[in-house]
């Protein structure tokens, strides 16, 4: 065989290596997609039930929370039903401030487990879009262009206070 074979052979198994790369990555960003979608609704979910939950405490407990109290959660609680101008974050943020302020003996339980399933609801949400968003910027990805059409997803980042319980460390207190 000739070199200029040999070259030919080189070429062609290159070109089939990079076509079965392009076909398992494609694949992959496929049900990273997927994975994605299915994580934001039931991070969605959970955030609603939080709400609602919340919306249902000031209604029913006012007299042991306060009027002020009460009035903030009742408000922070509309507001992350249906959050202005689409920011979903600060509507989150800041009825999870109001409902940290409420006293544990008036604090449901299946709040507190509704403020547990967001928390890893939005751990697994964020885990996907950092796996989405991994294999997208490598090298090859962005030179075949691969999902190029689609926008990168973002993290959903709010202050739960879980931090310490999901990742095993204790934040510091100033």
């Amino acid at each position: 065989m000739t070199t200029a074979t040999w070259l030919l052979l080189a070429a062609g198994l290159l070109v089939v290596l990079v076509l079965g790369w392009a076909g398992w990555t494609l694949t992959r960003l496929r049900r990273l997609a997927g994975r994605v979608r299915r994580a934001r609704e039931v991070l969605d979910a959970g955030l609603l039930r939080r709400a609602e939950l919340a919306a249902a405490l000031a209604r029913e407990h006012a007299e042991d929370l306060g009027p002020e109290l009460a009035a903030a959660l009742a408000t922070a609680a509309a507001g992350a039903r249906a959050p202005s101008a689409g920011d979903r974050e600060a509507a989150e943020n800041l009825l999870g401030r109001w409902l940290r302020r409420v006293p544990t003996g008036v604090l449901p339980p299946e709040l507190q487990d509704a403020g547990m399933r967001v928390g890893l609801a939005r751990r697994f949400y964020n885990d996907a879009v950092r796996d989405t968003r991994t294999l997208r910027r490598g090298r090859l990805a962005r030179v075949l262009r691969l999902h190029a059409d689609r926008p990168l997803p973002r993290y959903f980042d709010i202050d739960d206070g879980l931090d310490a319980v999901l990742t095993g460390t204790a934040r510091s207190a100033g």
